[in-house]
């Protein structure tokens, strides 16, 4: 079937093309029972306004995009992104705003994503992850002029709005919690290094145990795969640690199933911790302590303020509440302390 046409509108109301054009666009030069009766038409035959109409008018799409520079099947599994997303659905929901989504496979390709969207009147703004040092996503966008927030540190987010929680202090919490637990010998399991949220909790780390724990830190791309690699690594060094903090859920069940694995009962004999709670770090045995923090929230006060872009408003960065830790069974006391 081919797309209902502003033709088909006209032929059915009996009226002019240029009726219809004023009728849908709410331009005066028709009266308001016809603007009704073309209203109705339009909706009984599910015409919608394509992207070059919209661009020629200056209409609004009603959408608003977020690209992901993630393997599809990395996403399919990560809670992260999809309770994120939850949240950024419950606000556009009210507003009658879609999400556009889409994966791409690099910076140049998501520079392009975003020149292709604006360009063709396809979203209204968007939103940018993952952010990186020195990230060239941002004076593209800034270019652009598109709405966008920043779903991260603002110190790499240019002239754009950011949303973004401290990282530094839900690692300082935990380094606190394992040291104060007994363990000098702690390891955390990163995510991908040139990623700014990355090196905010590497520098975090680093700090908070210098001086009371001997720390290393072995980054990874954030599946469980690498999580695992990364586990087997340390646990077979001479001096394994006796605590290892992970960056996300994935890595943290992962790990778990490496030390049961290799016979290293958790918690007596290792602790672990798991960044991001979910369902998956509470399903395990033993469930895992973890760093806690209302993902559907930050998705949605990032929503709100994009929406608030859109409509012109100033919106000034934005800090969330940061992770808290939640202990459960994957934690405990060295024998010793």
């Amino acid at each position: 079937m081919k797309r209902p046409t502003i033709a088909d509108i006209a032929s059915r109301a009996g009226v002019s093309k240029v009726a219809v054009s004023y009728a849908l666009n709410g331009q005066p030069g028709v009266s308001e029972a016809t603007r009704a009766r073309i209203i109705a038409i339009a909706d009984e035959i599910g015409w919608r306004p394509n992207s070059a109409a919209r661009a020629l008018n200056g209409a609004r799409a009603n959408c608003v995009g977020l690209a992901l520079c993630r393997p599809a099947r990395v996403l399919g599994v990560e809670p992260f992104f999809m309770e994120l997303i939850s949240g950024i659905e419950d606000v556009l929901a009210e507003r009658s705003y879609a999400l556009l989504l889409q994966v791409v496979t690099g910076h140049r390709q998501e520079i392009e994503l975003h020149r292709h969207w604006w360009g063709e009147s396809r979203v209204d703004g968007a939103f940018l992850v993952d952010l990186h040092h020195s990230d060239p996503r941002v004076p593209e966008i800034e270019r652009l002029g598109m709405p966008v927030v920043v779903i991260g540190h603002p110190s790499e987010s240019g002239s754009l709005s950011a949303v973004w929680s401290d990282d530094g202090e839900a690692v300082r919490e935990t380094v606190a919690y394992l040291v104060a637990l007994g363990h000098r010998r702690v390891a955390r399991v990163a995510g991908l290094p040139e990623l700014v949220h990355t090196a905010v909790r590497d520098q975090a780390f680093a700090d908070a145990c210098a001086g009371v724990a001997e720390a290393v830190t072995v980054h990874t791309d954030y599946t469980g795969e690498e999580g695992a690699r990364a586990t087997r690594r340390l646990l077979s060094a001479p001096d394994r640690p006796t605590a290892i903090v992970y960056d996300n859920d994935i890595m943290a069940v992962a790990g778990l199933s490496v030390a049961q694995e290799m016979r290293v009962d958790v918690p007596r004999d290792l602790s672990i911790v798991a960044w991001d709670d979910s369902p998956l770090s509470q399903v395990v045995r033993p469930p895992l302590t973890a760093l806690t923090r209302d993902i559907p929230a930050y998705g949605a006060h990032a929503a709100q303020r994009l929406l608030a872009l859109i409509a012109g408003e100033t919106v000034p960065p934005f800090q969330d509440w940061a992770a808290r830790l939640t202990p459960r069974g994957s934690t405990a006391a060295r024998p010793h302390a």
